[in-house]
């Protein structure tokens, strides 16, 4: 099947953090579809997460009868639960984290309320080709989620202390093993090029020299040695760590590389008029996204450093822009959620 023949729809929602907030703070949503499509997604006994941008995921999905749909992180699942909803048809679900799967599988999950037409594989997105042969439609929520930042032993967030971990698998090195046996220049490159943090240098030689005494092992730990290099709260009003955790835990999940082969997979597996949502949450995931649409509609022969070779290369057209800004979430879901600061762009591939 050529590349032609297929159809993708993508979003791509940038700087976005997700919210723990309560459904009926989204009552005043302008958009009179939010009330319907969240109590399906989100009901208050079963996930205490929002999904962002919900009805434009979907709208963009637009989940068929009879279709197969891959939900690439199904974390609480927010969004398999609304897609199952808006249609008979089924979805296959990825999530590397074991505890999102397990939690649908209680008696009572997400896995019973839909029997026959939900299945769930522990493992990242970008190995969805080797499960799935075909799909309709893929959504790929790129990032950490709430229910991963909101428990401390996950070691995801300076705000509680926690071991230092950040692994959203149950393996591999820990956020620590980076900190406690890096040389000092690499990983200053790690703050700057994935934190885009400016003072990575200062940063990374303070960790070098206290990881002498006393090894990194929590999160606070961590969290204080940077306010100390750093000082208190910057312009923007956000904590001094901020850049150095979302850097740790990039590098420690490859998140950059699980999205790049992810986009890959999604495009040998999509069929004709197919749709590919994608959701992500700040600019180097952005970047990514839009540079591999850009190539693959003809718009730029430039590719992204964080792509193989092969993105760069000129090959047959197969996406036309449909939006030609991004797409912004509504006032309402901003004013319940200030976490939900996102935006979005639409790309469709003909048939």
């Amino acid at each position: 099947m050529s590349l032609a023949a297929l159809a993708f729809r993508p979003i791509f929602v940038g700087r976005v953090k997700r919210t723990s907030a309560r459904l009926n703070a989204f009552s005043g949503l302008r958009n009179p579809t939010y009330g319907s499509i969240l109590k399906d997604a989100v009901p208050p006994h079963v996930a205490p997460h929002i999904p962002v941008m919900l009805p434009e995921v979907l709208s963009a999905l637009a989940p068929a009868e009879g279709e197969l749909i891959v939900d690439g992180t199904f974390g609480a699942g927010g969004y398999t639960r609304a897609i199952l909803a808006a249609a008979a048809c089924t979805v296959t679900a990825f999530d590397r984290d074991i505890t999102a799967i397990r939690a649908a599988q209680v008696p009572g999950g997400l896995l019973s309320q839909f029997p026959g037409r939900l299945s769930l594989i522990n493992a990242p997105f970008s190995e969805m080709a080797e499960h799935v042969p075909h799909a309709d439609g893929i959504v790929l929520d790129i990032g950490v989620s709430s229910m991963q930042i909101d428990d401390p032993a996950r070691g995801f967030s300076f705000q509680s202390d926690g071991p230092l971990d950040m692994r959203m698998a149950d393996h591999g090195p820990t956020a620590a093993d980076v900190v406690n046996t890096t040389d000092e220049e690499p990983l200053a490159n790690i703050l700057f090029n994935l934190g885009d943090e400016k003072r990575s240098r200062a940063i990374a030689r303070a960790i070098v020299r206290d990881r002498d005494a006393t090894p990194f092992t929590s999160t606070l730990q961590l969290a204080r040695l940077v306010s100390r290099v750093l000082g208190g709260r910057g312009d923007d009003g956000r904590h001094p760590a901020t850049r150095t955790f979302q850097a740790l835990r990039i590098h420690v999940n490859d998140e950059l590389g699980e999205l790049t082969a992810a986009l890959e997979a999604a495009e040998r597996i999509l069929k004709p008029g197919g749709r590919l949502v994608v959701v992500t949450f700040h600019s180097l995931e952005d970047r990514i996204v839009k540079q591999f649409l850009a190539a693959r509609s003809g718009r730029s022969s430039q590719g992204s450093r964080h792509l193989p070779p092969t993105a760069s290369l000129a090959i047959e057209p197969s996406f036309r822009i449909v939006n030609q800004r991004a797409l912004r979430r509504c006032q309402g879901e901003l004013d319940a959620n200030p976490r939900a600061r996102s935006h979005a762009n639409a790309f469709h591939r003909p048939g």
